[in-house]
This record gives structure tokens, C-alpha cells and sequence, in this order.
């Protein structure tokens, strides 16, 4: 366990998936006293969704704390943070069934994390990722998480491994890694598919206000309310598909 002999811990998580589903990982880090990240761990999934890998990054991270340490956790994801914290009485309510009756997806580690959140104070914060002079914790946490993802070997400090290496630059060409936010409705709010890439030659050149919060082709994210348009691949800033079809 992490955190005993600390009045209060801080923490993120993050989870990354390149194809939603595809190649997978997981990660969370812990702040030392002066807010910057001192203890984390990554580790792969293999080839799942998004949601998958950002519930696992949540479960593994509260198995990691001590439960009688208070914790504050730091996601942007915020279908995993709704669905145990907004959704999850509705559904246990309902014996795991969403309003339309139908089984809760990830049920299984939806049921793992409430249990890791029973008599223990746990507070939720959501953060915008990918933002500039944004939370550092939730940004490590992205990196580490999409590393393991690329490389599907386990990471963290007490394997001694490097610390995850910054995001590509703007515009920079990348794979999908998650939350590609195409904007069509999701079930139990759990939205939110992958797709990235950099070609643009069959984009089209209508833009919509987003319903979700997303990732562009670039790297940086979107939020809901904001103009996006689709390239051949995905969705994301209307001049970042003007800059991949040029």
C-alpha cells in the first residue's frame, strides 16, 4: 500500500487505448509534498477500449492507496468519474442494468472499483487533458499510460523506469491514443470512440459543435460546445484538417 503516514494523498490516472479498441494501457501517479510526481506505475492490456483502460487505471490506482489515507484523484475521463460516481447508485439500483435495461458495460470493474471505494474518503476531480500549463500529475499519468499502450510492457518507479517522454508536438503525426470524441450518442453516457491519424484527403469540410470532449489528430483535446470536423479518420480541430490536407 501507498500513502500511509501522509494526512492526504494526490493522485492521477489516466488509461490510453491506439484504435479504441486496440493496443491498451494503464497508469497512475502519486504527487510527493510538493505536488509534482513522485511514485507511479503503468502496465498494458493488450488490445481493449478506451473505457476499459481508464476504469483498470482507477481500480489499480485505489488497490494501490491505503484506504485510510484520504485521496483525491485527478482523471479526464470523465466516463470513468461518472460512472462511479453519478451512475454507478442508478445502476446497482437497477442490479446493473442502465435505464434502457440493458447490462452495464465494464460491469465487472465498475463492481471492483466500488468495492475499493467502500469506508474510504475519495474525492473526484475532473481536469481537462492536454491543456497548456495543465495539472502535471494528469499529464504524467497520459504519457505513462500511452507508453505502456505503444509498448505493452509494464513501467513505474519502483521498476526504475524512465520517466514517460513528453507528447509529440502540435501537429506533430500520431496514432489514436483515446477519446477521439466523435460526437453521436453514447450508451449510459459512456461515450467517446477512438480514431486518429493524419491524412485528411477525405475529409470533409462541414464542422459540428462537439457532444463530448474528445482528442484531435494532434494531440491536444477538444471540448464539448467546440467546432470540430472530421478528417478520414476521426474528429478534431477544423485547422488541424486543413493543415494534414495540405
Amino acid at each position: 500500500m501507498i500513502g500511509a503516514m501522509r494526512e492526504r494523498v494526490v493522485a492521477a490516472c489516466d488509461g490510453a487505448s491506439k484504435g479504441n479498441p486496440g493496443p491498451a494501457g494503464w497508469a497512475w501517479v502519486i504527487s510527493d509534498d510538493a505536488a509534482t510526481p513522485a511514485r507511479w506505475e503503468a502496465g498494458p492490456l493488450g488490445r481493449t477500449t478506451n473505457n476499459v483502460a481508464e476504469l483498470t487505471a482507477l481500480e489499480r490506482l485505489l488497490a494501490a492507496t491505503d484506504p485510510a489515507v484520504p485521496l483525491e484523484v485527478r482523471m479526464d475521463s470523465q466516463y470513468a468519474m461518472k460512472a462511479v460516481t453519478t451512475w454507478l447508485p442508478g445502476w446497482k439500483r437497477n442490479g446493473f442494468r442502465t435505464a434502457a435495461g440493458k447490462p452495464v458495460a465494464n460491469q465487472e470493474l465498475v463492481v471492483r472499483i466500488d468495492e475499493l471505494l467502500q469506508g474510504r474518503s475519495v474525492e473526484f476531480r475532473y481536469v481537462p487533458a492536454h491543456q497548456v500549463g495543465g495539472d502535471p500529475l494528469n499529464d504524467f499519468a497520459d504519457r505513462a499510460a500511452s507508453r505502456a499502450a505503444a509498448e505493452q510492457q509494464p513501467a513505474g518507479s519502483a521498476l526504475g523506469s524512465p520517466e514517460p517522454p513528453p507528447a509529440p508536438a502540435s501537429g506533430a503525426p500520431r496514432s489514436s491514443r483515446r477519446r477521439g470524441g466523435a460526437p453521436g450518442a453514447s450508451k449510459s453516457g459512456a461515450s467517446r470512440s477512438g480514431g486518429a491519424g493524419t491524412g485528411a484527403s477525405k475529409a470533409s469540410s462541414r464542422t459540428i459543435k462537439a457532444k463530448f470532449p474528445g482528442r484531435c489528430v494532434c494531440g491536444r483535446s477538444y471540448a464539448a460546445g467546440e467546432k470540430i470536423a472530421r478528417n478520414d479518420t476521426g474528429w478534431g480541430h477544423p485547422e488541424c484538417r486543413t493543415a494534414a490536407a495540405g
